[in-house]
């Protein structure tokens, strides 16, 4: 195989070159990966493993139990106080984008920490060696942004996320598939071709707009979503998604190629860097991750089209039609990276994660997770991408935050991903341990 040859395919799992062709649906990184490091014990039971779930699970609540602090501790600003739907708000947060120390070379991580002060929720970014603006390939990371648009483009026109893509399949199994990589209910599996499938029925000039203008209004003009993620792009059969209660239809189409978007740039267009066609920061991510997760609880950073509801669905996958699995969504993405870095910094142990967190929480904990890796020749690195949310309510009078994340390794051979991995996690070991013996009020 020649190294231009592999260089296309190795990206079609969890990157951005989506309209080069493999010989076969199966040819493809996922599965090169996965021949390389099936026998690699982190890869198959660290990254590759099912979500842990927290013991209480009957309260389906994104909003976080956190102490209430009539004090205002100048460390956080509200979105009031930052002005964050305004244009150049990261300049007026309250930022600290050496908080994490040193760490390794080529790693990124940005945390946004949440408090309830009165009435109002405020934030701090906390970010190592002002890396919170630099430019990454997400990988399958940004599925969350796909997801997120496509839901957004049908509330537009009056139907939401508990709906049938194609008047059969519930987007909420769309959404769950896309975060287990596995069938749920009447979802394929596939996330990548159900993932291009959300970016082409959204518009990639729609989502990029959110990041820009029309929500994030991020200073940042490079920063989208411009590519997709497989050649296949999975098929509900018609192009609508139907509400069965209204009986209302919202257009989504469904395209025969990637290229038929006028929005679509290939993964080396003229204005693509080494980063290639979906540019992001873990600013970005973050921000984007967070405004979601608040979206009850600050009206002014709400997303402009999406309902609670919408959110409800992507954090938990209500509406979903798996009779095996009781819960969907992010809650279910697979990695046990940041429960395992969570167990450590409360003084516990892998093998323990989930009795450590259930024990401090009393099962009220949660984490909604997406992740993402893969090797580039590109670049000549593998690497791994992580976004997640998370709540703690027992720890220190209630910890909540948004986390985004990257690693990167020198080599592109597919068993170096289990290296970036291996990195991730001492990247997230030694995040959790600063963030939480650190006190709120220090």
């Amino acid at each position: 195989m020649n190294n231009r040859y592999r260089a296309l395919c190795s990206f079609f799992l969890l990157s951005g070159v989506s309209q080069v062709a493999a010989q076969t649906p199966s040819d493809n990184a996922q599965q090169r990966v996965e021949a390389r490091l099936q026998d690699a014990p982190f890869y198959q039971n660290v990254l590759k493993a099912s979500a842990l779930l927290p013991e209480n699970m009957q309260q389906r609540s994104i909003s976080c139990t956190l102490a209430q602090s009539e004090k205002n501790n100048p460390e956080y600003k509200s979105s009031r106080q930052s002005r964050l739907n305004e244009p150049g708000w990261e300049q007026r947060i309250s930022a600290d984008w050496d908080y994490f120390g040193e760490t390794e070379p080529d790693t990124k991580v940005l945390v946004i920490d949440h408090r309830q002060q009165g009435d109002e929720m405020a934030y701090r970014y906390l970010a190592n060696g002002h890396s919170q603006d630099t430019l990454y390939e997400p990988w399958s990371t940004s599925k969350v942004m796909a997801i997120t648009g496509a839901i957004s483009k049908a509330r537009s026109q009056g139907v939401g996320a508990r709906s049938l893509a194609g008047g059969y399949v519930p987007v909420a199994d769309l959404i769950t598939s896309i975060h287990t990589y596995q069938p749920f209910g009447k979802a394929n599996g596939n996330s990548n071709a159900i993932a291009t499938y959300m970016v082409n029925a959204a518009g990639r000039d729609y989502i990029t707009g959110l990041f820009q203008g029309n929500w994030l209004k991020l200073s940042n003009s490079t920063v989208g979503l411009r590519g997709g993620y497989y050649v296949e792009i999975f098929n509900p059969g018609a192009p609508f998604w139907l509400d069965t209660e209204s009986e209302k239809q919202a257009a989504m189409p469904i395209l025969t190629a990637n290229t038929a978007d006028p929005g679509y740039r290939s993964y080396r267009c003229e204005t693509c860097g080494l980063t290639g066609n979906k540019p992001m920061t873990t600013l970005a991510q973050a921000e984007w991750l967070k405004r979601l997760a608040v979206h009850e609880r600050d009206k002014m950073t709400r997303h402009p089209n999406l309902t609670g509801e919408d959110v409800q669905t992507l954090f938990y996958g209500d509406g979903h039609s798996d009779s095996e699995h009781p819960h969907g969504g992010m809650i279910m993405g697979i990695s046990r990276l940041i429960p395992h870095a969570l167990s450590r910094a409360l003084g516990g142990n892998v093998s323990s994660a989930k009795n450590v967190l259930d024990q401090h929480n009393e099962g009220n904990w949660r984490i909604f997770q997406k992740i993402g890796w893969g090797p580039s020749e590109t670049r000549g690195k593998s690497e791994m991408a992580m976004l997640a949310h998370l709540c703690l309510p027992g720890v220190m009078g209630g910890r909540e935050f948004t986390l985004a994340a990257h690693t990167g390794v020198e080599g592109d051979a597919e068993v170096r991903v289990n290296d970036a991995a291996k990195k991730m996690q001492r990247l997230l070991d030694l995040t959790m341990k600063t963030l939480l013996t650190m006190s709120q009020d220090k």
